[in-house]
């Protein structure tokens, strides 16, 4: 059997570049040579696409961090810029490219620019946030007509916007924290009159959130007035919509995983122990002293409502492939909300996910292999559809 040529991309213009370097790395790490040619795509922070001659060989997105913070890349792979085009058919990406090196001129780049193409079987899209998992992505190999892991466009838009997330779930009927949405430039415009009416709607703590990204960034919880505005300034300056929530008194974080495209399968739900007020990006990366508890400890009934919700989130956003689905519990009286639902979740060494997934008896590379299979599986079905009228 002739092995599946994936096409690994990675990296992106997101705040969570990094966590995507860990998480590809990962999955290089575990994708089956005997069945798999990976092929690393990278996108650097600047937008641009690159071919490299290697992976990116660090899974603990601690180090990758670190190591971004010092300032040390090491010498770094060789690599070939290339711009993609979309060129339906065959599983190919068209693409012009164009060899880079330290001594070539801006003129010479031009010069030597030639279009080539670059054959693939299936795309592992392991871009995180904006510009990545948000459908824009996901548009692009649409259009190029080549199979895919993880959500549709739809799927990862309204995945990737918590404002419109919520607003599906409760439409599906989904049990959701007291929210709600203000758009940075209403923020800015009347700052005093809004915090009136979020004050006199929501009990503190109050948790403020950028509505568009993911690895908790920008993410603040708030106990008072002062607090609670500074919060909304920072969560501004990382998107041009924020989410406001009402916190959950004595909470539990509980996670689910889901596969599937269209008959979805739940994980064991997994418990996340933060070492912090809450389970913000230091926690997730950099703070070893935060626990997880696989299988989180619930009753039998509790895991049967979390099971249920999860595969029901998954399915309000009409998802494919794989996602994470958060939920918060009162402990105080056993009342169980949806937080979120990730459509692409991390794939890092400690992503909660890929130990979900393990802990139901699917290893890291089993995992893989369904992730792909599901990608080529749905786009074979959406190779059924008619386009044309007559």
């Amino acid at each position: 059997m002739k092995r599946l040529r994936v096409g690994v991309v990675y990296g992106g213009r997101s705040s969570e570049h990094e966590i995507s370097l860990a998480s590809a790395a990962a999955i290089f790490a575990n994708l089956d040579r005997e069945r798999y040619e990976p092929i690393p795509i990278k996108i650097e922070r600047d937008g641009h696409w690159f071919l490299s001659d290697r992976p990116p060989f660090s899974t603990s997105a601690a180090e990758v961090i670190e190591r971004t913070r010092n300032g040390s890349h090491g010498s770094g792979p060789i690599q070939r810029e290339i711009h993609p085009l979309v060129h339906p058919g065959d599983e190919t990406l068209a693409i012009i490219e164009r060899d880079v090196t330290a001594t070539t001129s801006e003129s010479e780049k031009s010069s030597h620019a030639l279009i080539s193409t670059l054959t693939l079987d299936v795309i592992f899209p392991i871009v995180h946030g904006p510009y990545g998992e948000d459908g824009t992505l996901q548009g692009l190999f649409e259009l190029a007509n080549i199979p895919y892991v993880g959500a549709g466009v739809l799927g990862a838009a309204v995945g990737m916007d918590k404002s419109i997330m919520k607003a599906l779930f409760v439409e599906r009927g989904l049990p959701v924290v007291n929210h709600e949405t203000v758009l940075r430039r209403e923020w800015q415009q009347d700052k005093s009159e809004f915090l009136a009416r979020l004050i006199g709607r929501l009990d503190f703590p109050i948790f403020v959130k950028p509505a568009n990204l993911g690895s908790s960034v920008g993410i603040s919880r708030t106990t008072d007035r002062t607090e609670l505005s500074a919060a909304i300034d920072l969560a501004a300056e990382f998107d041009r919509k924020i989410v406001i929530e009402e916190g959950v008194a004595s909470c539990r974080e509980i996670e689910c995983a889901i596969i599937g495209n269209n008959m979805p399968e739940a994980s064991v739900p997994g418990e996340v122990i933060t070492s912090r007020d809450f389970y913000d990006y230091e926690a997730k990366y950099l703070d070893h002293s935060s626990e997880t508890v696989i299988p989180a400890v619930l009753t039998a009934r509790e895991i049967k409502k979390i099971t249920s919700l999860a595969i029901a989130a998954f399915r309000s956003v009409d998802c494919a492939g794989m996602a994470r689905v958060d939920f918060l519990i009162n402990s105080d009286n056993g009342h169980i909300f949806v937080n979120e639902i990730n459509t692409h979740p991390g794939l890092t060494n400690i992503s909660m996910f890929a130990k979900m997934w393990a802990a139901s008896g699917v290893g890291y590379s089993a995992l893989l292999d369904r992730l792909i299979a599901l990608a080529i599986e749905r786009h074979v079905e959406k190779q059924e559809t008619r386009t044309n009228p007559t």
